[in-house]
Order: C-alpha cells, then sequence, then structure tokens
C-alpha cells in the first residue's frame, strides 16, 4: 500500500506542477514566437545573454537561499512546531529582502566590467545596471516561493507559476514591439515584478503565529540558511556560470546569430523536461528532505521518483527529436531553422539529465556541502573543456555535443557518489526502463542520419506512439485505477489504452494489484509492450543498414533497391534452405 501511495503521491504533484507547465509552455509559445519575430536571432541572443547576467549574479547574491529555504521550512513544517515555522518563515522573508538589495548593488557596481566582458565594449552598461531591479525582485520573490513549495502548497506553487508568465508575457511584449532591443531589460524587469507580485499574493495566504524574534534566534536561523545556502550558492553559481561561459564561446567563435540559435535550442530542449524537474523539485525534495536519515527509505524513493520521470520524459524527448524542425518553426521563425540540430543534441543531454538529478538530490537532502560542491565543479569543468573543443570542432552544433557529453560523464559520477553515501542501487525497474527509453532515443536519432528525412520522421512517429502506450501500461501497472481521475479514466478506456469493467468504481475501495493485472493481461493493447518496442527497434536498424549499404554500393535509391535487396536476401535464404545448410 505505501509503494501504491507514494507512485500515487508522485503522479498527482506532476500533474498539478505538469497541468501549470502546459499553460506555461502555450504562453512561452506566444512570447518566443513574437520575440523571435520582433528581434530576431541576434535579438534573441542579445536577449539570452542579458539573462545569464542576471541569472548569474541571482546565483551569487542570492546565496542559495531558495533551496535552503525550502528545506529548512520543509523540516521545521516535519517538526509540527508552529512556532518554529513562524521563527524560520520570518527569517527566511527577511534574508531574502537584504540578499536581493546587494545583488542590486552588486551588480550596478560592477555593470561596466560585465559590459566588456560581455559585449567587448561598456555600451550596455546602463543596461546591465538597470537588471538590477529584475535581480531584486527575483530574490525576494525567490523566498516567498521557497516558503510556499517548503510547505508543500503545490497546488499554489502551480497557479503562482501560471499567473507569473501569463502577466509577464501580456506586459512583455508591447515593451518589445514600441522600444525593440531596447525594450529587452525593461520587458526582463517587467517579468520580474510580475513574479513578485503573484509570489506574494499567494505568500500572504500563509497564516503563521508571529512571537517576538530575539538577535540571537534570527542569528541562529540565518547561519543555518546561509550555511546550507553557501552550497547551494557555489551549485548554481557553477550551472549559470556554465551555462553563460558557453554562450560567450558561441559569440566569439560563431556569432551573435549562432547565439541566438543555440538560446532557442536551449529554451525549447529544456521546454518539456522543465515540467519533470519542477515536478521533482515542487513536491520530491521537501518530502525526501522529511525521510533523508533513513537510507533505505531515501533510496526506495529516489528509485520511484526516477522511474516516473523517465516514463514521463521518454515519450516527450522523443516526440521533439521527431519534430523538432516543426517544433522550431512553431515556436520562431524560418530564420531559426539552424537550430534543429543543436536541439537534437540537446534533447540526448536531457533525458540524461533526468536520471541524474532523482539521485542527486540524496548528496542535497544528507546536506553533505563538500560533495555537492565537487559534484558540480567536475561537471562544469568537464562541459565547459568539452564546449571549448566541440565548437571549435564543429560548429553550433558542438555546444549541443559538449551538454550531451558533460551529462555521459554527471550520470555516471553522480551514481558512484550516491552508492557510497546511502547505499543507493538502481532497481530492476529503473535499469529496464532506462535501457529501453535510451535505446529507443539512440535508434530515433540516428535515423535522421542514416535514413530519408521523411523515413525518418515516420520512424520517430511510431516511436512516439510506441513508447506512450508503453508508459501508460507502466503507469496502470504501478497505481490503483481508482487513484486515476474518472474523466483520464474514460478517455483511457474510450482510447483502449484502459481495461473495461471499471467505470463504476468505489473511490473507498482500493482495487487490488491482482485484480489490475489479470485486467490487463486479458487486454490485447497490454500484451508485452516491451518486446513490440525491440522489434520495432530492429525492424528500425536493419532499415538502416539496408539504405546505409544500398548508398555505399551505389545502388540506385528508393523503394526498388530496397525491394531488390529483400529479393536477394530471401533468395540467397532459399537457396540454403535446399542445401541443407
Amino acid at each position: 500500500m505505501t509503494k501504491k501511495h507514494t507512485y500515487g503521491q508522485i503522479l498527482k504533484s506532476s500533474a498539478l506542477i505538469g497541468g501549470s507547465s502546459i499553460l506555461n509552455i502555450i504562453i512561452g509559445i506566444i512570447r518566443t514566437k513574437a520575440m523571435a519575430m520582433l528581434l530576431g536571432p541576434s535579438g534573441v541572443g542579445l536577449m539570452g545573454l542579458y539573462g545569464s547576467i542576471a541569472d548569474l549574479t541571482i546565483s551569487v547574491a542570492g546565496m542559495g537561499i531558495n533551496s535552503s529555504g525550502v528545506r529548512q521550512i520543509a523540516e521545521a513544517v516535519g517538526s509540527d512546531d508552529a512556532e518554529r515555522i513562524a521563527r524560520t518563515a520570518a527569517v527566511l522573508r527577511r534574508i531574502s529582502i537584504l540578499l536581493g538589495a546587494l545583488g542590486a548593488v552588486f551588480l550596478i557596481g560592477f555593470s561596466g566590467p560585465l559590459s566588456k566582458l560581455t559585449f567587448g565594449n561598456d555600451q550596455h552598461a546602463t543596461a546591465v545596471a538597470l537588471l538590477s531591479i529584475a535581480v531584486f525582485f527575483n530574490l525576494v520573490s525567490a523566498g516567498q516561493g521557497a516558503l510556499i513549495q517548503g510547505m508543500r502548497r503545490i497546488s499554489d506553487l502551480a497557479k503562482m507559476s501560471v499567473l507569473g508568465a501569463l502577466f509577464g508575457t501580456l506586459i512583455s511584449i508591447p515593451t518589445v514591439y514600441f522600444l525593440r532591443e531596447e525594450g529587452v531589460v525593461i520587458s526582463l524587469v517587467l517579468v520580474a515584478a510580475m513574479t513578485l507580485l503573484t509570489s506574494w499574493w499567494y505568500n500572504r495566504k500563509i497564516q503563521t503565529q508571529m512571537h517576538t524574534i530575539s538577535a540571537s534566534q534570527v542569528g541562529q536561523e540565518a547561519a543555518a540558511l546561509l550555511k546550507l545556502g553557501f552550497a547551494f550558492m557555489v551549485s548554481g553559481l557553477l550551472m549559470t556560470g556554465a551555462a553563460y561561459a558557453v554562450r560567450l564561446i558561441v559569440v566569439r567563435k560563431v556569432g551573435f546569430d549562432a547565439a541566438g540559435l543555440y538560446q532557442s535550442a536551449w529554451a525549447l530542449g529544456g521546454l518539456y523536461i522543465g515540467f519533470i524537474l519542477q515536478a521533482m523539485g515542487a513536491d520530491f525534495y521537501p518530502r525526501l528532505a522529511a525521510i533523508a536519515k533513513d537510507n533505505p527509505e531515501c533510496n526506495r524513493v529516489v528509485n520511484e521518483q526516477a522511474h516516473v520521470s523517465m516514463l514521463l520524459a521518454g515519450p516527450g524527448i522523443i516526440a521533439t527529436l521527431t519534430f523538432a524542425p516543426l517544433v522550431i518553426a512553431l515556436f520562431y521563425t524560418p530564420k531559426f531553422e539552424g537550430a534543429v540540430e543543436i536541439l537534437r543534441w540537446l534533447c540526448l543531454g536531457m533525458i540524461l539529465r533526468v536520471i541524474s538529478w532523482p539521485m542527486g538530490f540524496i548528496i542535497v537532502v544528507k546536506n553533505v556541502q563538500n560533495l555537492l560542491i565537487f559534484s558540480e565543479l567536475a561537471w562544469t569543468v568537464v562541459y565547459l573543456g568539452l564546449a571549448w573543443i566541440c565548437v571549435n570542432s564543429f560548429g553550433l552544433k558542438g555546444a549541443g555535443i559538449a551538454f550531451f557529453g558533460s551529462y555521459v560523464f554527471h550520470v555516471f559520477m553522480i551514481y558512484a557518489i550516491v552508492r557510497r553515501l546511502s547505499g543507493f542501487r538502481c532497481s530492476t525497474a529503473n535499469l529496464q526502463t532506462s535501457f529501453l527509453f535510451l535505446s529507443l532515443i539512440a535508434v530515433v536519432f540516428c535515423g535522421f542520419y542514416a535514413l530519408p528525412f521523411l523515413l525518418a520522421m515516420g520512424v520517430g512517429t511510431l516511436a512516439v506512439l510506441l513508447s506512450g502506450v508503453y508508459s501508460i501500461q507502466v503507469f496502470l501497472n504501478l497505481i490503483s485505477l481508482d487513484r486515476i481521475p474518472r474523466p483520464v479514466l474514460k478517455s483511457l478506456q474510450w482510447l483502449r489504452l484502459a481495461p473495461s469493467g471499471y467505470s463504476e468504481i468505489n473511490d473507498l475501495e482500493p482495487i487490488s494489484k491482482t485484480a489490475i493485472s489479470d485486467s490487463v493481461v486479458k487486454n490485447k493493447l497490454f500484451v508485452d509492450m516491451k518486446w513490440s518496442i525491440f522489434a520495432f527497434m530492429v525492424c528500425a536498424l536493419f532499415s538502416m543498414w539496408i539504405y546505409g549499404y544500398d548508398r555505399g554500393a551505389d545502388w540506385s535509391a528508393g523503394l526498388d533497391s530496397i525491394e531488390s535487396k529483400l529479393e536477394m536476401l530471401m533468395s540467397i535464404f532459399h537457396i540454403k534452405i535446399n542445401n541443407g545448410i
């Protein structure tokens, strides 16, 4: 029962955050399309550079207060001590305002050097200084968001995300429309202001019993927040610093237009995966923090989260790989066509990111600061080293290759660390699911290099359908049907993806796992989709071999060539049979 309850909680939080992310994606389509049409590749690249400067400053000045605040609030809530909750919340709010002010002053003071470092001159110093307002707003709203997340108010967190994105889009598009590139920084400030407003609105709903807090208590709470936050700050600084450095490498080696293409591919590559990682952080992080001292329970929850995340992410990654040209055309303009290849490479890295992130949370909740800093430092060195080599060798797509290579390293490094830290081992279900999806993604990716475009699109489309059905099948075996919302269950039954005969389920009487398994076996769609996917991959690889051999032998291209090859193979097979071989 505990296992089913855990999977149900993961899917519930993923549905809430995922639903808000879908709305954010729709809003993002509108905002991104408008910015692409108004600014072009160079303008989008300029926006990406300004955003990197702001993110870098927030990472330095924020001192990891968002992540450490979530952990401290979650721990206080777990203690059921109302006074402790109120004290931690009050200190968190004050620290956020103080750090926001310090971050703004820092950016104003270093606006000139940052402008020269980023753009090669100080002409953008005023715009960089103006970003200080956005830094202040974002840091204050981060503290408010940490309080909401730490108290596991997932519904409010989802609403806050959607409304912030909506209001930010409504106010940023007209700003850029009238001011063009001069309005880029102003739009970033206005978006941050909307984020602050929405976080304040939901933050004020949290009622805590305020008591007089002594200076020593403030100091103790602040020290606990900042001590843990320092490790998060260094980790965030390394990640945002790496992203900033890679953009500089692209600008220096390829140009501003290439930076815009990279920014567009980066935004789209993380769009779908973003809701997986957000759901992971929204509910999984505070829930894991509460059981951090129980290694077996901690490892079990991480395995379950990783399993669900892979099942959710796999079909989306395959869809992005397959329909990359359509996605680029939908979100941007034909001028961004050059971002398609780098987007596919980024997708390979993103699926590995989904695998490594749940394991990485073990380091976070164990509060092993040295390991957290070491792991992020090692990844950053590998990422930047690969970026420098690959961009020089392969041009723009080299940045995507470097990202993929860095996460190959990251997965093995994190697994080795948490294996030693908590005795973590990947479950059999996780190993099987990871192997299945990684193999399928590799086949689809290689198809676009080995097959004609239309045939590769067909292979990718079938892969999306098969992986989607497989994920639904596994989910239906993980949770009781009574935990699925009635409209969703009826839709699945109408599509023949869920067993029929359970339309009148008593919500108070969960269906046994045996009963579900029996009903699933009777449904023809659930006759081991795993082997169907493997058969599909074998056929796809055989098609690549035929097409590659065909081109290497300089035969005529097309279906006639493939048919002749098959006839030749059949004739050889027939001769061997007749000869008794």
